[in-house]
Order: structure tokens, then C-alpha cells, then sequence
């Protein structure tokens, strides 16, 4: 290459990996793939080092990615917050250890899993969390306090025995199961679905509202020391077993290695559990154990010459897109899907993904007969990850949105500040087969026996045009219908039962199975407890008190608890003149589902008071001991707070909340022992 020519490539290297940044760190929609991204990194820096007069101190590869965001104070990072430098290769790691060997010796590594979230500071003063930040530019983060005070796992409050000042480092992350949930309810709300867990967690940590913060499953490992408190330690992994004491959620996984050849079977060994944590991870990082050497080894302006990360190769398999179909949701929402060769990835066959919305497709300018790169979301949902643009042949065909719904051939709309478009059609047969999923699913009203398949026969031949028909449907109906061929038979009297159990059902199991937007599992069992009975809702004076008390506080705590957003929903369910259909026709079919009610708490109970945590493997359902525990006087929380006075550990503990516990004073406890606590007063059914 001429030198012109290698001016004008580190000027488009720059523009490509600067507009990468901004669309993966300030839009969270990411363009490029993690690979083609380190690639554009390790060209330009191979370019500028090799021409050190097209050098640029404001180059994106001598500072570290990131930004920071409006509507955030702004926190000074003393020392910087750093990334990383990294590799792809296992030969680029063997000259990092010829690096170090020429500088330092007698030191050992440590191999630790590289957690794919957002790098975030916390720090304590007088043994307190008094500011919590994202790692931004390096030099200047976000204060995001209020929002990190959410994440349960993070200690409020820090053990006698640890530093009064203190900072540690680490990452924020989304867990997987959290992750699809998250999207589940995007997708119903007709909002933008996240294209991974990393940007799901950096979308929440940015929110304006902790509330908001609060309701997404975040968690955090602490991998690191900051500016004050740790400078006694002497290596790595006695800091690390010293926040694990000290309550902080570190890695699950780490191994100490002496040579090279040990760090690559660890990074393999690694490799092969990356599917069986709660985060997602890209690669391992590798680090100096000795603490003393990291001076010695300085840094660079963009990370430490002490560590590297080791990135895996993205497990993605090539596929084309032979159509593009369209479902439609229970709320109406018309979701496009990509229909895909079948392809084998990460242990099953892919032959469908999602993708999203109009805009998504627009975005990757997705066509069908296109090759692409498919990869799983989060190790759970097969997503696309890039066209393969090279491949094109001028075959392919640019996707449309349909205009008008797909199944009845009703209005579709596109609401100011959705990104879907909804079919505005009630009477809409793939609404209603979605609507009545839904109703009939495990945590609604559990009807055995009602899948996808037998539920559309059902809607198919007209037998029920509203989920409350389920009720009126005669065994011998059931019995003749017909699946694919074959008959429903005995099935039908295991599904009437469950329909004549679900009757009894409490309030919250049935507010959930209406399907109301905004109203999940858990804020139905907070509009419930308010409430004695079903008949309640449709007028609810404490549903209108939380609306016109939402810029408000000192209410009561019941009131609280239950979101703006999900009491103007029920509201206006019960309104609108379906709503008021519905709540006609449970009164006519005799249904009134009312409040689960707490038991009185016993005073003299052998657990009088004492709030207890169960964790880990038991050898009976947690719900069983939960209600024992309640009947016995105590209180089951959800996490070891300085309340608790029992951890009930099963098999498989981490040794995380068992520190924690320990620290904050809490007994622990193995199962024999509880029914031990549970028979004290007494014998306790169930127990023996």
C-alpha cells in the first residue's frame, strides 16, 4: 500500500469502528459483529504503530469505547476505568507471555471467564454504597446510583472487617432467563425488542427511572479493585475470596495456571461451561496473579500490559432466508419471521427467528433469498446476526410489511411511538388462539391439555370465539375433535378438570390470564392483594387512588407496590367494551375469583419472626418449606439482608451468599436442621 492508501484506510477504519461505537454504546443496536469489529481494532492499530505519523491521540484504539449519556451527573474515574486488549488467537497470547517473561518472573496466571455486560465502578465510604458509575469514556462515567441500589445482590452496606473506603470494579449484566422474559414483554407492549442481554442491561442502567431499573433481572460480578482499599492485597485471588467475604457476587469459575500450555486447557475447559452460567460470556481473560508486578508491567492509554482477553470465536452458522411469513400476537402485534434453511447451531436445528419489527428488518436490510450469519440471542433465541452481502446474486427480494392483517385481513395500525404494527381486530382468529394460550398456560389458569395445536383446532372450527367459552364446552365434544388425524379423546376429560380446578384459582392466577398489557405475574399478585374479589377491579378505588397519587409518596405500601402504568391498563381493560364483556360474562358463567390472603403470621410460632432464605438444591419443592415456614411464624425473603436470620442451603450453594450470610451474622443452615426449627414447636405436617 502507498502511504496515501494507508492514510485513507485508517481514516475509513476510524469512521467504521467510531459509528460501530456509537450505535452499540449510545443506541444499544448494534451493526457489526463482535469478530469484524476486533478485526477493524487490530488492523488500525497494526497501521498506526507501523506509521507512526498518521497517529492520532483521538484514534479509537488509543482510548477506551464509550460514552456518557444526558440527564446523568457525571463521575471522574480515579485511576481510569480501562478496557481490555484483545486476542483471537492462541499464538498472540504466547507473545503476550514472552512480553511478560522478559519483564517480570516468578509470577502465575489466573484464567477467569470475560462476563459480556457493562463495566460499572462501585464505591463506599464509611462502609456504605455512596456512588456507583458507569466506566463511560475511561476518564468520565455516568452516575448511575439510584439505579445500581436496585440490583439486590450488591451490598448496601459493607461487613465490619472490610475497608471503610473502598472502591471495586466490575460488570453489570442481564441474566439469560431474564433477557427472554424482557423481550417477551416488550414484544407484547409493542416496543422495541433488545438485541442482546449486554444491551438490555446497558439500556437499563441508563434509565432516567429506577422503577424501571428495578423491574429488569440484573446482576453483577466484581472482578477488580479501583482507586482505594485494596492495595494490601497481595495477589489476585486473595482480593477476589475477600469480596466474596465481604458479600460482593464474583465469578463463579477461575483457575490459576503456571505456563502457557495450562492457561490454553484452561481457556478450553472454560469454553465448554460458557452455556451453563446466568451471563452471557465472549472469551476469557487472562491475568497476572501477583499483584506486585502490575506496576512493573504499566499500561497503555487504552488497557494494562497485566491482562489480555482471549475472545471466542461466535458460535454462528451460515443459512438463507427462503421467506419471510408474518404472525400475528395476542394483543395484535404482526411480528415478521424469518423462515430459514435448516441449520444446526449450538445443539439444536434452526429452521425460524424473529425478527422483531419493520424497523429491524429495514435496519439489517434483511431480503428474502439472503444469506446470513444466524447466531443465538443471549444462548437462547435464534437471532440474525448479519447479512452475508457478498453472497447476494440480485435475486433477492426487499420485505414489506403487509397492509392489512395477515390472518382476518383487518385494519393494521403503527401507533405514534410503537415500532409494531397491531391488527385492531378483536374478533382476529389468531388473536383469539393467542389469547387463549395464554389463558390456559402454566402460571395462569393451568388447563392441561391446551397446547398451540389443539387450541387453534379449536378456534379453527369455531368452537370458541372467546377464552371464557373453554368453559362451556361439552367433554363430549372435546372428545371428537380432530388434530392432525387423530382424535382428542381422553384428553378432553383431563382438560375439563383442569378447567372446573381452575375455577377455584385465586385472584391473581386469573387478573394474570386475561392478558392484560403491562400486568405479569408479579404485579397481578400486587393489584390482587389490594383487592378482596374479581368484581372489585372494574371500579377499584385503589387502582384510581394510584393514578391520582403517582407523583405522590407516603401512601400505604400496598398502593405502592402496584406501577403506574399497570393500574391505568386494568382500568382501562375494564372500560373498554370488551372489558366489560368479559366481567358480564364471568358473572354469568358464576365466577368471582377472590383474593389469595396471607395467614396470619404466628407470634409463638418456633420461627416467630424470623426471616429465612432458602438456596440451593432441596429434596421437596422450595413452595412446600415456604409455607411452612410462613405457618411456623417466619418470613421467607428472597435474598440474605441483615434481617435474616436463617440461610437454608441445599446442595450445590455457591459460596457467595453463604460468605454473605456469615458476614451479616446469619446462621446457616441445612435442611435437616430446618425441620428440626419446624418440629420444635411441635409436630409440623409435612415435615416427617
Amino acid at each position: 500500500m502507498t502511504k496515501g492508501e494507508i492514510q485513507a484506510r485508517i481514516a475509513e477504519l476510524r469512521r467504521l469502528i467510531e459509528k460501530a461505537n456509537h450505535d452499540y454504546y449510545d443506541l444499544h443496536q448494534p451493526t457489526v459483529g463482535d469478530r469484524d469489529y476486533d478485526l477493524w481494532e487490530a488492523e488500525l492499530l497494526r497501521l498506526e504503530d507501523a506509521n507512526p505519523e498518521f497517529r492520532n491521540a483521538a484514534s479509537p484504539v488509543r482510548n477506551v469505547a464509550g460514552g456518557v449519556s444526558e440527564g446523568f451527573a457525571k463521575v471522574t474515574h480515579h485511576p481510569p476505568m480501562q478496557s481490555l486488549d484483545k486476542t483471537h488467537a492462541k499464538g498472540e497470547l504466547a507473545e503476550f507471555d514472552a512480553f511478560v517473561r522478559r519483564t517480570v518472573s516468578g509470577f502465575t496466571y489466573v484464567v477467569e471467564p470475560k462476563v459480556d455486560g457493562v463495566s460499572l465502578s462501585l464505591r463506599y465510604s464509611g462502609g456504605r454504597l455512596v456512588q456507583a458509575a458507569t466506566r463511560g469514556n475511561g476518564t468520565v462515567g455516568d452516575d448511575i446510583t439510584a439505579n445500581v441500589r436496585t440490583i439486590r445482590t450488591i451490598p448496601q452496606a459493607l461487613p465490619p472487617d472490610a475497608p471503610r473506603e473502598l472502591e471495586v470494579r466490575g460488570e453489570a449484566y442481564m441474566t439469560r432467563e431474564g433477557f427472554v422474559e424482557l423481550n417477551r414483554r416488550q414484544a407484547e407492549a409493542g416496543l422495541e425488542e433488545f438485541a442482546n442481554p449486554r444491551n438490555a442491561c446497558a439500556g437499563s442502567l441508563k434509565q432516567l427511572d429506577p422503577k424501571v431499573t428495578a423491574q429488569r433481572p440484573l446482576d453483577v460480578v466484581i472482578y477488580n479493585a479501583g482507586g482505594v482499599g485494596c492495595d494490601a492485597f497481595a495477589s489476585h485471588s486473595e482480593m477476589i475470596a475477600a469480596f466474596r467475604a465481604w458479600g460482593f457476587p464474583v465469578a463463579p469459575w477461575s483457575q490459576s495456571c503456571r505456563t502457557m500450555d495450562e492457561v490454553f486447557a484452561a481457556i478450553d475447559a472454560l469454553q465448554a461451561k460458557r452455556h451453563t452460567f446466568r451471563f452471557e460470556i465472549d472469551g476469557a481473560v487472562v491475568k497476572i496473579g501477583e499483584r506486585r508486578f502490575y506496576a512493573a508491567l504499566g499500561a497503555t492509554a487504552h488497557g494494562p500490559r497485566w491482562a489480555r482477553a482471549y475472545k471466542y470465536e461466535p458460535e454462528r452458522a451460515e443459512t438463507v432466508v427462503e421467506a419471510i411469513t408474518v404472525q400475528v400476537g395476542r394483543t395484535g402485534i404482526l411480528t415478521p419471521v424469518a423462515e430459514l434453511r435448516p441449520t444446526a447451531l449450538a445443539g439444536s436445528t434452526i429452521t425460524r427467528a424473529t425478527l422483531h419489527n419493520a424497523d429491524q428488518v429495514a435496519r439489517q436490510d434483511i431480503r428474502i433469498g439472503d444469506h446470513v450469519w444466524l447466531v443465538k440471542a443471549g444462548d437462547v433465541i435464534p437471532a440474525v446476526d448479519s447479512v452475508i452481502v457478498e453472497k447476494r446474486t440480485g435475486a433477492e427480494r426487499v420485505f414489506a410489511m403487509p397492509a392489512a392483517c395477515p390472518v382476518c385481513g383487518g385494519t393494521v395500525v403503527r401507533e405514534p411511538g410503537e415500532v409494531a404494527v397491531r391488527c385492531v381486530n378483536p374478533a382476529c382468529p389468531a388473536q383469539l388462539a393467542r389469547r387463549v394460550e395464554h389463558f390456559a398456560s402454566r402460571n395462569a389458569l393451568d388447563v392441561k391439555a391446551l397446547g398451540e395445536t389443539v387450541v387453534e383446532a379449536l378456534v379453527a372450527r369455531r368452537m370458541i370465539a372467546d377464552p371464557l367459552d373453554l368453559f362451556t364446552l361439552r367433554v363430549v365434544d372435546l372428545y371428537a375433535l380432530e388434530i392432525s388425524g387423530h382424535r382428542f379423546g381422553k384428553n378432553a376429560e383431563t382438560a375439563k378438570a383442569a378447567l372446573e380446578a381452575a375455577k377455584a384459582l385465586p385472584l391473581h392466577r386469573w387478573l394474570y390470564a386475561i392478558g392484560i398489557p403491562n400486568v405479569g405475574v408479579t404485579v397481578a399478585k400486587d393489584i390482587a392483594a389490594a383487592h378482596a374479589k374479581f368484581s372489585d377491579l372494574a371500579d377499584s378505588p385503589v387502582l384510581k387512588d394510584v393514578l391520582a397519587n403517582d407523583a405522590r409518596k407516603g401512601k400505604e405500601r400496598q398502593i405502592l407496590k402496584i406501577k403506574v402504568e399497570a393500574a391505568r391498563a386494568v382500568l382501562a381493560f375494564f372500560a373498554s367494551d370488551y372489558g366489560r364483556a368479559f366481567a358480564v360474562r364471568m358473572a354469568e358463567l358464576g365466577l368471582d375469583p377472590v383474593s389469595e390472603r396471607p395467614a396470619a403470621v404466628r407470634t409463638d410460632g418456633p420461627l416467630a419472626g424470623a426471616g429465612c432464605v432458602l438456596t440451593g438444591t432441596l429434596s421437596r419443592p422450595r413452595g412446600d418449606y415456604a409455607k411452612l415456614i410462613e405457618a411456623a411464624g417466619g418470613v421467607v425473603q428472597s435474598a440474605v439482608t441483615s434481617k435474616t436470620r436463617y440461610l437454608i442451603a441445599g446442595a450445590n450453594v455457591g459460596a457467595t451468599k453463604t460468605a454473605k450470610a456469615r458476614a451479616l451474622g446469619t446462621e446457616v443452615i441445612d435442611e435437616a436442621r430446618l425441620v428440626e426449627l419446624l418440629n420444635a414447636g411441635g409436630r409440623t405436617e409435612g415435615t416427617t
